[in-house]
């Protein structure tokens, strides 16, 4: 394939060209569900940052993509989604085997990537400025530009898949892109440079490096050469990256952590709820940044709320994530810890563990698909983002109380309500403190749905149309039209 993976090296996509490690240097990829060896990626240092800058800023300059005729730049767009669905059967069953998810998830991470270059490929040509009326003397409107040379920060969750959510929206405004790649899981997301050469991404325009996040990242955004910072991760990184942003003055993007509430009332349909919290919170081991990690349930149907997400959390298969089971690894052995430490502490706090609570005594990073039940809103489980397959439930009386607790956190990235009642569901909805707010389906919305969040969980939009005013700047000309 291509000259991706050469001599058992998964390399990097530099500029345009595939690129061994720096003098050398790799980093060996781990099967959290075997803790087995997948295979080694190149890790990238200064030579390749060095050659992915420069061929960012030349990319940019020669206006590969700004100057593209926009209908040229959207046909570029849809041939990348057919190539990263060409590429999608081998680049899952990569993905599933670094990451620990299931194949299937692993698959739908791929067809998402794509539909992310359609959806944005689709509005390439129609990034539309404004005339402004100042009278008959004057001509007046405004333009939307590109930054110039974005770096992108992507997280090992959904690495494929944030990295195109990221990629598309700057690509269709007409930015070069260095997409710097979670160490953990790299393997898969490099293949999208596959994607990108058969797809005849002018040589510069976007680059793919493998490296320790400390270090490559660090020196990322700290260059002069760039124009712009997307970051989603933890909100520790996201505060070092904004400090370093704020040296340079560089604008930036932040999807930072969660610790997302749905509030249940005694109306909801508990088989619906039961049905989200299963996608909610074990989707993906509970390694997502939008996770249904609260459950704020009304005290009158509270107890059989609890005892079904627990009969549910017990239910589940668990294996490898090639055999698509409901439950799957941790990505790592260090996440496993924090998990586990997490949940301990809940339980010294006064929670009850309703199911799991510790980790698999079996191979892999396994953590049991765990409920905790009583949690006080205060304790240290209900405040800090676990990011693994626990959630916590917590009994309420009154509406001003449950909007109360579910804004009672640092974060405010979703939020989700359960009823039958439309008025309350408008009402609550407006008062919770969220970037997003599901009814009656957790994770409902798509791609063209803005997504970000407020407080901790940091600002800006990514997806749907909105997401694509992130990637541009508004310049506004204004002419004299008297003689």
């Amino acid at each position: 394939m291509s000259e991706f993976f050469k001599d058992g090296l998964a390399r990097n996509y530099v500029a345009g060209d595939w690129v061994d490690g720096d003098e050398g240097a790799r980093i060996s990829v781990e099967d959290p569900g075997l803790e087995t060896p997948v295979g080694d990626c190149a890790l990238a240092g200064e030579a390749s940052l060095a050659k992915a800058l420069e061929g960012a800023r030349k990319s940019f300059e020669r206006g590969d993509l700004a100057d593209m005729a926009p209908a040229a730049l959207s046909r570029l767009m849809q041939r990348v989604a057919n190539e990263i669905r060409a590429i999608a059967d081998e680049g899952a069953e990569l993905l599933c085997r670094e990451s620990g998810k299931t194949l299937s998830a692993a698959g739908e991470e791929f067809e998402e990537a794509a539909q992310y270059f359609e959806y944005y490929g689709g509005v390439a040509d129609k990034i539309e400025g404004k005339s402004i009326p100042l009278g008959p003397d004057y001509a007046d409107y405004t333009v939307y530009e590109p930054f110039g040379v974005s770096a992108q920060i992507v997280p090992w969750n959904f690495p494929v898949s944030i990295a195109a959510r990221s990629l598309a929206p700057s690509m269709a405004a007409g930015n070069s892109t260095i997409i710097k790649s979670p160490e953990l899981d790299p393997m898969a997301l490099a293949m999208l440079g596959v994607a990108l050469e058969r797809a005849e991404v002018p040589k510069g325009a976007v680059s793919i490096l493998n490296g320790i996040g400390g270090d490559l990242g660090a020196r990322l955004v700290a260059s002069s050469e760039i124009d712009q910072i997307v970051f989603t991760g933890s909100v520790p990184t996201g505060q070092a990256i904004l400090r370093a942003a704020a040296d340079t003055v560089t604008p930036s993007l932040m999807e930072l952590g969660g610790k997302s509430a749905a509030v249940v009332f005694e109306d909801a349909n508990l088989d619906t709820v039961i049905s989200s919290l299963q996608s909610g919170i074990f989707y993906n081991a509970g390694q997502v940044c939008s996770a249904m990690a609260r459950v704020l349930v009304h005290r009158s149907i509270y107890d059989e709320a609890v005892a079904r997400a627990a009969e549910m959390a017990n239910g589940l298969s668990i294996g490898h994530g090639l055999d698509n089971p409901d439950h799957t690894p941790v990505a790592s052995a260090l996440q496993l810890d924090r998990v586990e430490e997490l949940t301990s502490s809940a339980h010294q706090d006064g929670a009850r563990i309703a199911a799991g609570g510790a980790r698999l005594e079996r191979t892999g990073h396994f953590m049991a698909p765990t409920i905790l039940a009583d949690v006080a809103p205060i304790s240290r489980v209900a405040q800090e983002e676990i990011f693994g397959p626990v959630t916590c439930f917590t009994p309420f009386d009154t509406e001003a109380e449950a909007i109360a607790i579910a804004n009672g956190t640092e974060f405010g990235l979703v939020a989700g309500i359960f009823t039958r009642d439309l008025a309350r569901s408008h009402r609550v909805a407006r008062k919770l403190r969220a970037g997003q707010v599901f009814v009656n389906e957790w994770f409902a919305g798509g791609i063209s749905t803005p997504f970000g969040g407020v407080g901790k969980s940091g600002f800006g939009r990514e997806k749907g149309l909105e997401a694509l005013f992130n990637y541009v700047r508004t310049k506004n000309i204004a002419i004299s039209l008297k003689e």
